[in-house]
């Protein structure tokens, strides 16, 4: 593969499924950040989150020669990554607490500026933190998709299974709940 980073998704894939492990690496490179994010806001457990994070690699890894390029790369791999999350869900069959330690990790957070100005700013995060939290989880999941991973409405129905006007309903009802909860 000689057109390197500047390569769409698309022709890497190709490429990658056609022999060249280059193109994989450049794959990889180009989604492992978002991807780990996503898992590890899902799940919130790093270690979980580095397990499910290998998992869904090595299910791209298997099913590559099944990739169309009528689907975005990025819309396939969290597709993949999002029926790993629902199978982890229905094996416990409930959605784990909020760690025990949160305002501990929150309070070792180093302030590179301000500390007034920092603090304000780290409360108003923690707080969006805690009411994208707070969402259901298929609310939860729409919002961290589109806000975090700026997928379109289309790239989040082909991921979660559900059509653009579902997506759509969920990301406005999550709007208004993270609204109403943010102005308490």
């Amino acid at each position: 593969m000689n057109s390197g980073a500047d390569a769409s998704d698309d022709v890497l894939m190709l490429a990658w499924t056609a022999g060249d492990a280059a193109a994989f690496e450049l794959l990889y490179a180009r989604h492992r950040g978002p991807l780990y994010r996503f898992l590890l806001r899902q799940i919130r457990d790093s270690a979980l989150a580095d397990e499910f994070f290998q998992d869904v690699w090595q299910r791209v890894i298997g099913a590559r020669h099944g990739w169309k390029p009528d689907a975005q790369f990025s819309t396939w791999l969290f597709r993949i990554a999002h029926n790993r999350l629902n199978d982890h869900w229905r094996g416990l069959k409930h959605r784990p607490p909020t760690p025990e330690d949160g305002d501990e990790r929150a309070a070792r957070v180093p302030d590179p500026t301000t500390p007034e100005r920092e603090l304000s700013e780290f409360e108003q995060r923690r707080r969006l933190q805690c009411a994208i939290e707070e969402l259901p989880e298929e609310q939860r999941e729409v919002v961290l998709l589109r806000l975090e991973q700026e997928l379109s409405l289309e790239e989040i129905g082909a991921i979660t299974g559900a059509g653009r006007e579902t997506v759509k309903s969920r990301l406005r009802y999550a709007m208004d709940k993270l609204r109403a909860r943010l102005t308490e």
